[in-house]
This record gives structure tokens, sequence and C-alpha cells, in this order.
């Protein structure tokens, strides 16, 4: 029989202490939610410390991150091998894996970085999604489990979490529990000060099961979990509770929630709970109390390796989980080049890139597609490719709605649970809505698509709005994000081979709306995996024209004019600046050259100066386009064959 009380007590003393060493932390919530956290802990939450990985764990993700000391308490009591005392007492330190917010890439055990308020609401939709979508294609005895999510009035606040719970209502994601700590205080003073929502007719509107129960006492609490293991809905349970629970003087104000207690406020806490051990001791009989409650699934988790052991099913759904990729997948991607090379055929790259979609959703079963509402213009939906409803998770394409920001969170949660590497699509204008989620899905080390669209002032009549400028620097500036803009189709499958390939990085795919020319002829290498090379050579390099995406086919006809003139022109083409910058420094030298350099890409100018030499110069756009025909703008912001030509003569003072 564990002792709730003296458990909750270690978690609330651990998690104030090792915020009181580092002076450093937000010991509010643990000590609000503790309760909460050691019912669900301790009674409900299928997990195995000595397997962290096991597929079929629920899922726990703490929204509210700045309460990360709740959490390594939690691990390191359940006996999780990552969370020793020593890391706990090393707290938001250097090097240390008890990190200021939960990183899922530090810790084995931890299911998603957060910190940002709200994606992890948004995450935890993702991951319940793709428990029911593997549920309904390998059965109960395989796939079965809930995800469980601790959301702060901060969470609730932002805007993702509209997005995300509005989704997540309409599927009817029943195996989603999200644990509100409703103590109606935030750093400005209380939520009254800036919202007056209802949150239970909130929850209700969008198709959610509402429970609500004193976050202070155990059997409330575990009643309202009892009863959300029941619901045919996403459940929210309203957990009641006092900030800094406990404290002296600070319960129940902000001066608890980002600041350490203070000695005074830790001593009584300490003394009003009769605990009497030094700072990160704990009382044997407590932590051994912990350790059987981290130890009780482990019989739960080894039945369910062996019936995976025993079986074929078992079998594909590990290949699954892990996202094998088909080892002829090369020889597969060359034949279709080929293919392209051989017709010619004139397409945007956005079409390129669902014709590629097509061919490679055959034989990877893990991709899993959608969009914010632009399958017709983004074209991230495959051709077989079935919608997952609430009455058919056995699909592979999500309805996303308009809702951009939800879709970056969710597809965070998809990837992070296992068995998906998500793809989905929006206008490359708009994602900026995404960026905190890709900003996650880059820090987590997440393998998924981006695919983006309309990449240009090529867009044309809808105006500066829809015309990214800016953006393509943007997504570059992004560490550990792979941004590849194809130049034609071939192209166009080569940085799909990249995206999938590199399983530590998510990928953004920068399609074009207009039509381009097959520009490639040999497609029997992929040369983006070095992220720049010579597409057009030639014997006595004079000048170089460096170029992506649409502005390759403009380059290469620049390069037939200069012939015309007796003036020898290389074009590279530059898909992917993350690779090339990878490459070694000769590689870079070489298909640069030493010649003169001029850049062609009708976006920001910012970045490209480092590969235009003393004396390059950049044919970018630095403002904001204009509402016409794309034709029309290129050629008044002079991007036509015929200017680039008399940029070039003016460089070799020719002209």
């Amino acid at each position: 029989m564990f002792e709730l009380q003296k458990m909750s007590n270690a978690v609330r003393v651990l998690s104030a202490d090792m915020i009181e060493k580092a002076k450093s932390g937000h010991p509010g919530m643990p000590l609000g939610m503790a309760n909460v956290a050691t019912v669900l802990w301790g009674k409900f939450l299928h997990f195995d410390p000595k397997n962290p990985q096991w597929p079929n764990r629920d899922r726990f993700i703490l929204s509210n991150g700045h309460g990360s000391a709740l959490l390594y308490s939690l691990m390191y009591l359940t006996g999780f091998e990552d969370i020793t005392l020593d890391e706990i007492k090393n707290f938001r330190q250097l090097a240390s894996k008890t990190a200021g917010h939960p990183e899922k890439s530090l810790v084995n055990g931890i299911d998603f970085s957060t910190g940002p308020l709200g994606q992890g609401i948004a995450g935890g939709v993702g991951m319940a999604l793709a428990e029911r979508i593997l549920n309904a294609q390998y059965g109960d005895d395989f796939i079965n489990h809930k995800t469980y999510v601790f959301v702060g009035d901060g969470c609730l606040m932002e805007g993702i979490s509209e997005e995300a719970i509005e989704l997540a209502g309409h599927l009817k994601l029943n195996n989603l529990i999200v644990l509100w700590d409703d103590n109606q205080i935030t750093i400005d003073g209380t939520t009254a000060v800036a919202s007056s929502t209802d949150m239970k007719k909130r929850f209700e509107a969008s198709n959610w099961k509402v429970l609500k129960c004193n976050g202070h006492d155990f059997a409330s609490i575990e009643t309202a979990l009892e009863k959300a293991q029941q619901s045919s809905k996403p459940v929210l349970i309203d957990c009641e509770t006092i900030i800094g629970y406990g404290t002296p003087t600070k319960a129940g104000t902000p001066k608890c929630h980002g600041s350490p207690l203070g000695l005074d406020e830790l001593n009584g806490l300490k003394e009003s709970i009769n605990w009497t051990a030094e700072a990160f001791d704990i009382p044997t009989e407590i932590l051994s109390q912990w350790r059987a409650a981290g130890a009780q699934w482990e019989g739960m988790r080894q039945q369910w390796e062996k019936r995976v052991e025993k079986t074929d099913i078992g079998s594909e759904l590990l290949n699954r989980l892990n996202c094998h990729l088909p080892q002829n997948l090369e020889q597969i991607l060359t034949a279709y080049k080929e293919e392209l090379i051989k017709n010619k055929e004139t397409i945007a790259t956005r079409k390129a890139s669902q014709n590629t979609l097509n061919i490679l959703s055959e034989y990877i079963p893990c991709l899993i597609g959608g969009s914010a509402d632009l399958a017709a213009a983004s074209y991230t939906k495959t051709n077989n490719a079935l919608p997952i409803t609430a009455d058919s998770y056995n699909g592979e394409y999500i309805h996303y709605g308009i809702r951009e920001h939800a879709m970056g969170g969710i597809m965070n949660g998809l990837a992070a649970h296992g068995g998906f590497i998500p793809f989905a699509g929006t206008f490359l204008s708009f994602v900026d809505y995404m960026k905190p989620a890709i900003r996650l899905a880059c820090l987590m080390d997440l393998h998924e698509i981006y695919v983006l669209t309309h990449d240009s002032i090529g867009v044309g009549e809808d105006g500066p709005t829809h015309q990214p400028i800016e953006q393509l620097v943007s997504l570059r500036a992004t560490p550990n994000l792979m941004v590849f803009r194809p130049a034609d189709s071939v192209e166009t499958v080569d940085c799909y081979e990249c995206a999938l390939t590199f399983n530590q990085n998510p990928s953004a795919i920068i399609c074009s709306r207009q039509n381009l020319p097959v520009l490639r002829k040999n497609g029997a290498d992929n040369p983006v995996y070095n992220g720049g090379y010579v597409l057009r050579e030639t014997v006595n390099r004079q000048l170089t024209l460096i170029a992506t995406g649409s502005e390759v086919a403009l380059a290469v006809k620049t390069a037939d004019l200069l012939a015309e003139k007796g003036i020898q022109t290389a074009v590279v083409s530059m898909p992917c600046l993350e690779l090339f910058e990878q490459q070694s420094a000769d590689y870079r030298q070489t298909i640069l050259g030493d010649v003169p350099r001029i850049v062609i890409e009708a976006g920001s100018s910012i970045g490209w100066d480092r590969y235009i030499g003393e004396t390059g110069i950049i044919l970018g756009i630095d403002h904001f386009g204009a509402s016409a025909p794309g034709n029309q703008l290129f050629e008044t912001y002079g991007f036509t064959p015929e200017n680039i030509e008399k940029i070039a003569l003016t460089l070799l003072n020719l002209k």
C-alpha cells in the first residue's frame, strides 16, 4: 500500500531543494501539482524505468515545462537511470541533464521537450493521434496506451491550444487526458487580469469531456482519473490547486512562480509537513515506495515484449516504429529520376513533390501526410491516401484544418511518439505560424518534413501578403533544420531522398507554384547530398552563377546568352546551404570557382555574401513584392536572363 502523502511530500521537498540549490527555477507548480503527479505516476501511468522507450508505455508531457523540477523528481524517485541524485543536485547547471526545461534529447525517458507554453498540449494531441492510428493498424494487443499532459493557465491562453483542442475533439481522441493546474495565477497576478474564459464551456464546445477534482485531495484526484479512463472523448481534468502549496507566505501568489523560495520559506514548508531529513536525502521507506511504483508495470512490459517476439505482426510493428527505409530506396528513386529526365515534363516543383510522395508512400508506410486546408495547393495528399477521421483512424492523411500552429505541434507529437515520419504542407509565407513548433522539432532532432509551397514572388497576383521574401533566410538561420529549394522535378526527388536519409533533422522542402523545366541530365547520383553542385560546367570558366529553385532555370538561360558572347559561364545549383556548409573547404572552392560570382535568388539577400567573394553581386529582393502576375514581377525586379546578362557584363567590365 502506497503512502501517497509521504510520497508526495518527497516530490515537493526534492523539487524545492534542487531549485534552492540552483538559485533558479519555478517551485510553485511542482508544489501545487505534486499530489496530482503522485496519484498519476503512482497508480495510473504505465511505464518502466528499466526500459524508458517501451513502445506501448503511456506518454507523459509536462506542457508547462517551467515546472521541470517536478518531472526530474518523479523520474529520480521512480528509478530512471539518467536522472541520478547528482543530476538532481546539478539542476540547471552546465552539462547537466536536468536542464531548465525538459529536453527529450538529453534524458532517456523524457517524451517531449517543453518550455514554450502550449506546445506540449499540441504535441500531446499528436502523440494521442499516433497511438490511435497504430492501434487501428495493429490492434489492442500491441498498441493501446494513453497520453497524459500537464498544462497550466499559460498553456491554455496560448493560441496553439485552441487549435489543438479543436482537432483533438473533432477526432475524438479518447486516449488523451489533460490535467490542468488550475491555480488562477500568472506572473503578472491572477488570471483575471487577462482572461474571463469559462474553460469548462470552452473544452465542452470542442467535444471534450470535462472533469474536476481538488488537486490536493488524493481521493478526488483518483476518482477523476478513474472516470477519465472510460471516456469516449478527450478529457480535461480541472485540478483546482494552490500554487506553492504548503509554503508559509508565498502560497497562492505569483511570488513562488519563477524564483527560489528562499531558505526561510523552504524551511517553513518542511516544518509544516514534518520533514526532518537533510536536503536531497529521501528516507528509505519513502524511496522504496516510489521505486516500487516505478517497477509495478515491468511485468506488463515483459508480457508485451513476448507477444511481439512470437508474432509476425510484432516484427512488422517494430520495423514500423523504427521507420526503417527500404534498402533499395536509392535504386527506386534513380529509376524514377531517369524517367523524369527522359520525359522532360515542365511542372511546378510542388507537383513534382506530390509525384515523389506518391512513389515514396508505396514503400514507406510510416509516412503520414497532411496540410493546413491546402491539399489542392500544396499537393501533400498522395493518390491513395485515406483521410483519418473520428470513425476511422486507419488512414494516411490528416486534415489539420486552417491551423498551421497546431499542425507543427501535432507533427512533433507524431514524430516523437515513434512510427511516423510526418509531412505536411502550407504556403511558405505562412510558415511563421509554425516556427515555434519547427524550432522545437529541431531541438528534439525529430524526423519530419515541411512542404512549403508558393515560394517566391512567382505567386503573383495574391500580392505581398502571400509572397515570401524573408522566410528562406529565417528558416536557414534555424539550427538543425535542413532547408531544400529544388530547381526542377529531378532535384525535388533528390531533396526528398536527403530529407528521408537524415533522420535526426527536420527538413523543409521549398516548392514553386510556377512550372519549371527539367534541367538535370543525369539521375544516377544525388548531388544534393553535397548541398551545392555544378549543374552546368565549362572548360575555361569566366563566371559563376549561383542560384536556387526556380532561379536556376534563369541562370541556365543567362549562361546561354553569355555563351553567345563567348563568355564561359558555370551554373551552380545550391538547393541546401546547410549541406554545402558541411562539405570541405576544397570542395566548396572547387564548386564556386576562382572567377567572379553572381547569386540569384528571389528572396532576401541576407547570408549570401559569404559565397560571392570580394567582387561578386547578389540579385535578391530585400523589400516586399506587389500584386501582379508573377512573370511581370520577375521582370520588374530584374529576374530575367537579359537583366542578369547585363549585370554579368558589368561585373566582368565588358559593358
